[in-house]
């Protein structure tokens, strides 16, 4: 019985150099952390509940979502719908690290996607598709904002009244211009261009007429579709040949 061989083996330096590689935008989720420590106490959650929501959880819009459903009585069924619409985006932020991924024995596989998050996904991706693999960062920078997420909700439960609103101080614009950044950073194909186009535009349009946090799905799978159904066709050959020589 032969065992399976996984090329792709992380390494512990590179983990360290993406930990601190992404420790600047850190500092700007231990503001969101913050806000979200202080919503939780406000809607009555006691504050081992808010950090151990914090430290299972770690999905930011989720968790302020799951603070706005919070009450005497929670309703089990729409939280849990409205918590997976929200999250869905990593089904396709996953199925786009496959081409790394599969060359990852799966404990360390799905230990990595613990940690995933839109930034460091947004660097990983990017650097695959300028011909470097990147699983570190996931890792690495994972950490550290998973790390700056409790300490921000640790400081938001006990210190709230010190910042109660990122969003005066813009701090709610900076993860969208780091996400653009890397979005239109490197070569870019004009129809990758295309598919980011059309997954902000179906964005817009179900964030202005569809319920709440719908335009994160929305968007997600638009562009997602463009991707799958335009894909020209030196990417898919190259895509194609990266798959037989991993």
């Amino acid at each position: 019985m032969s065992v399976a061989s996984y090329a792709y083996q992380i390494q512990p330096h590179k983990v360290r150099q993406e930990f601190f590689r992404l420790f600047p935008i850190s500092l700007f989720v231990v503001a969101f952390g913050a806000a979200f420590g202080l919503a939780a106490t406000q809607q009555g959650l006691l504050p081992l509940e808010a950090m151990l929501m914090s430290t299972t959880v770690f999905a930011g819009a989720s968790q302020f979502a799951a603070t706005d459903m919070w009450g005497t009585e929670v309703s089990v069924l729409p939280l849990i719908a409205v918590v997976f619409a929200i999250n869905s985006r990593h089904l396709l932020m996953g199925a786009s690290l496959y081409p790394m991924l599969k060359d990852v024995a799966p404990l360390k596989r799905y230990g990595l996607l613990l940690f995933l998050t839109d930034a460091n996904w947004a660097v990983s991706a990017q650097e695959y598709q300028n011909g470097r693999r990147n699983l570190e960062v996931i890792l690495g920078g994972g950490l550290v904002l998973w790390l700056a997420w409790l300490v921000g909700t640790w400081l938001g439960v006990y210190f709230g009244g010190v910042l109660q609103n990122p969003k005066s101080l813009g701090l709610d614009m900076v993860l969208g211009c780091f996400l653009l950044a890397m979005a239109l950073g490197g070569k870019k194909s004009p129809r990758v261009l295309v598919a980011w186009g059309v997954a902000a535009l179906a964005s817009l349009a179900a964030w202005k007429w569809l319920p709440p946090h719908t335009h994160v799905v929305a968007g997600a799978l638009a562009g997602g579709l463009i991707g799958y159904f335009w894909l020209d066709q030196p990417q898919a050959k190259a895509a194609a040949q990266d798959g037989e020589q991993a």
